[in-house]
């Protein structure tokens, strides 16, 4: 049976609880052994970016998060991991049969290094205001589905993700006044004695009420072993914990993100920019993993930058 015809839709009720809680899985993609052999393999790959979608200006950019947006537009493992079955069927159980990946990147934990901030993500236009995704109609609260892989073990001494369920439903912060980006914030921000950034960016900065901090006594761990996916809303409040530098292994998620086509990606605007860097959209495109694209009013990438076409999958029956 070939990988296309391995359907792997969520089931009502799958989906009924991920549409109360925020988040679904995890689900196996890969078997440890062999994320752990393609991670070897693609990390050497990787260092070359004489493909990559976007070439970082001289002196800037290449220390910052930016470097890893989007490298499934050169990398043909990446390539075909945002178009995985096992992902892309059960996100158009939610969001429908014509879906786009609109953006990946890596998230890499060293030992020692502060836990990601808790946060939402609607628009995305946190570091600059301006918001790179837009959904149709009066809804300004759209988000985007993110899929989690573990390349690496995520266990709470790792750095695993935490989620507070049931909170992607209410906004508690204002994307549209941006971020000011401070590198010296790096691995140097507490918050309720707990070590906790974001890559030199504070999202206290966008919170509606400045005297709120989440709840919590709520949160779930989700530790994920190598090879296993999550799936969750960006507008699920969400961070992760620090690594505790108990090994020396690094935590390494890559995290593809997903919309339907009616959502328009980068709306009126030909550059990013994030972490005080500027980038040129000019080799982007988001990526049809299913159906088909009804509106035409986004970049499609058909093929990466190295020529191999990407897969779409038929929608679900």
């Amino acid at each position: 049976m070939s990988l296309e015809q391995r359907r792997h839709p969520l089931g009502p009720d799958e989906v009924e609880d991920f549409h109360r809680r925020g988040y679904a899985g995890p689900f196996k993609v890969y078997e440890p052994d062999e994320i752990a052999a393609c991670w070897r393999r693609e990390r050497i790959r990787l260092m070359d970016r004489g493909d990559a979608a976007y070439q970082l200006p001289d002196g800037g950019g290449a220390i910052t998060n930016i470097a890893n947006y989007d490298r499934h537009l050169d990398n043909a493992f990446l390539a075909e991991h945002v178009c995985r079955p096992e992902i892309v069927d059960r996100i158009a159980s939610i969001l429908g049969p014509d879906v786009l990946c609109w953006r990946t990147e890596f998230f890499p934990k060293y030992p020692g290094d502060e836990g990601t901030d808790w946060h939402q993500a609607d628009t995305f236009a946190h570091a600059s205001g301006a918001p790179q995704i837009v959904w149709p109609g009066d809804d300004d609260f759209g988000g985007t589905i993110t899929a989690w892989c573990a390349f690496t073990p995520a266990t709470v001494d790792t750095a695993c993700l935490q989620f507070i369920p049931g909170t992607h439903r209410t906004k508690y912060y204002d994307e549209s006044k941006g971020l000011h980006y401070s590198p010296e914030r790096y691995n140097n921000t507490e918050k309720h004695g707990v070590r906790r950034g974001f890559f030199g960016y504070d999202y206290r900065q966008l919170q509606i009420d400045p005297d709120w901090s989440p709840d919590e006594s709520r949160a779930i761990s989700m530790e994920l072993q190598p090879g296993e996916v999550v799936l969750f809303w960006s507008t699920l409040m969400h961070a992760s914990h620090p690594h505790a530098g108990h090994t020396r292994q690094m935590r390494l998620g890559f995290a593809s993100r997903y919309v339907p086509t009616s959502v328009r990606v980068y709306p009126g605007t030909d550059t990013l920019t994030e972490y005080d860097t500027e980038i040129a959209l000019d080799r982007y495109g988001a990526v049809l993993v299913s159906g088909r694209d009804h509106y035409g009013h986004n970049r499609i990438a058909t093929t990466t930058t190295t020529g191999r076409p990407f897969r779409t999958l038929p929608a679900l029956p």
